[in-house]
C-alpha cells in the first residue's frame, strides 16, 4: 500500500477507536502490532486502565473482512479458543478484537526433536482435532479442483515462469492432475488454511486460533500437513509417520474417517504435503514479485525441503522428484545466491 495510503487509514482508524472509547485522538495510545502478508494491518490499542486491544486494518476495497467475522462467531459459538470481536466495522474496513499477546506458537519451539517442542505440537494436535469435530463445514468456500488448481498453478507462473525462467518438467501435468484428484478423495472438513505455529497464540498455556479469514470446505489432512511441514520445523520422516498414523486412528474413532488402510491415508497425506510445498513456493514468489514483500525468498529452501520430503514418500512421482532434485534446487539456489538473499536456517 502506498506510504500516503498508510498514513491516511492509520488516521482514520485512530479517528475511529477514539470515538468509539470516548478518547481524542491525539491521546491514544496505539500502537503497530503487525503486518500481514495480505494488506490486513494490526495495531495495538492501550485504554487508560490498562486493557489492551487489537485494532484491524483492512481496507474494504482489497480485503473483504466478513468471512473472518463470521467465522469468528461461527466457531465462537461451537466452542473453539478464538479472539472476541468487540466492535467491527465492515464499511470502514476496521475491528476491534480481543488482544491474544505476542506468543505465536513458533516462539515456544526450540529444536524440532526437543521435548517441548514435540509437546506442543501434541497440543496443536488436539486442537486441530477439535477444530474438525466442533466446526461445521457447510457455508464455507469448497476446496474445490478449480481452487487446488489455481493454486498449484502459482507455482508454474510465479515461480517457474517468472522467477527462474524455467520451463516445467514433462512431468509436470500429470503430476498436478493427480495431486488435486487425491485432494478431492478425502473426506470434507472444515480447514483452516494455514494451520502453522504462527496462526496459533499461547495465552495463558491455552492455543487460540487466528488468521482464519480464508478457512475452506476441504481436504481432511490439509491442516495436519500444514502443521506437520510447517514454516518453522522440519521432523525426520519417522516422527511425521507417528504423528499421522495417531490422527488417523483418532479420526476413525470420532467418525471424521472411516476404516482405511494406513498405506491409503499415509499416501494421502504425502500427495497433500506436495501440494501444499508447491503452492507456498508459489505464493512466496508472488508476493515479492507482485507485491514487493521483502523475506519470503529466503523461506524458499525450507520449503523446497519440504517438497522434497513429500516426494520421498511418492514413487509414482520418482520423474519428478528428480527433477527437482537436479534441476529445481540448483536453479533456485544459484539465484538466491546471485540476488544476495540469505535463506533461512531451521532446526
Amino acid at each position: 500500500m502506498p506510504e500516503a495510503d498508510t498514513t491516511s487509514r492509520q488516521s482514520a482508524l485512530r479517528r475511529w477507536a477514539a470515538e468509539r472509547h470516548g478518547i481524542a485522538p491525539d491521546a491514544l495510545d496505539l500502537r503497530l502490532a503487525a503486518d500481514d502478508a495480505s494488506f490486513r494491518r494490526y495495531f495495538r490499542l492501550t485504554l487508560a486502565d490498562g486493557t489492551r486491544r487489537i485494532l484491524m486494518d483492512a481496507p474494504p476495497d482489497k480485503e473483504d473482512s466478513a468471512p473472518f467475522v463470521a467465522i469468528a462467531r461461527r466457531w465462537a459459538d461451537a466452542g473453539l479458543p478464538v479472539p472476541h470481536l468487540h466492535e467491527v466495522d465492515l464499511d470502514a474496513g476496521f475491528l476491534e478484537i480481543e488482544d491474544l499477546g505476542d506468543t505465536p506458537l513458533q516462539h515456544c519451539f526450540e529444536a524440532s526433536e526437543a521435548p517441548t517442542t514435540l509437546a506442543w505440537h501434541d497440543r496443536a494436535l488436539t486442537l486441530l482435532d477439535a477444530l474438525q469435530n466442533r466446526a461445521d463445514p457447510q457455508g464455507l468456500p469448497a476446496y474445490d479442483a478449480e481452487l487446488l488448481g489455481r493454486e498449484l498453478d502459482l507455482f508454474t507462473t510465479w515461480c517457474l515462469d517468472r522467477w527462474l525462467a524455467l520451463a516445467a518438467p514433462p512431468s509436470w501435468p500429470a503430476l498436478r492432475h493427480r495431486l488435486i484428484d487425491t485432494a478431492l478423495a478425502q473426506p470434507v472438513v472444515t480447514v483452516h488454511r494455514d494451520f502453522d505455529a504462527m496462526n496459533l497464540m499461547v495465552v495463558d498455556d491455552a492455543l487460540y486460533l487466528i488468521d482464519f479469514q480464508d478457512a475452506v470446505a476441504g481436504p481432511l489432512s490439509y491442516d495436519l500437513v500444514s502443521l506437520l511441514h510447517g514454516r518453522y520445523c522440519r521432523f525426520p520422516a519417522s516422527r511425521r509417520r507417528a504423528w499421522i498414523e495417531a490422527f488417523r486412528q483418532r479420526a476413525m474413532t470420532d467418525g471424521r474417517l472411516s476404516d482405511i488402510e494406513p498405506s491409503r491415508f499415509h499416501h494421502w497425506v504425502a500427495c497433500m504435503a506436495a501440494q501444499r510445498a508447491i503452492k507456498v513456493i508459489g505464493i512466496f514468489c508472488r508476493l515479492t514479485l507482485r507485491d514487493g514483500r521483502q523475506g519470503y525468498l529466503a523461506r524458499l529452501p525450507h520449503f523446497l525441503d519440504h517438497l522434497e520430503d513429500a516426494l520421498a514418500e511418492l514413487d509414482e512421482f520418482t520423474d519428478f522428484r528428480v527433477w527437482v532434485a537436479d534441476i529445481l534446487r540448483p536453479a533456485l539456489l544459484a539465484r538466491l545466491e546471485a540476488q544476495g538473499v540469505a535463506w533461512e536456517s531451521v532446526a
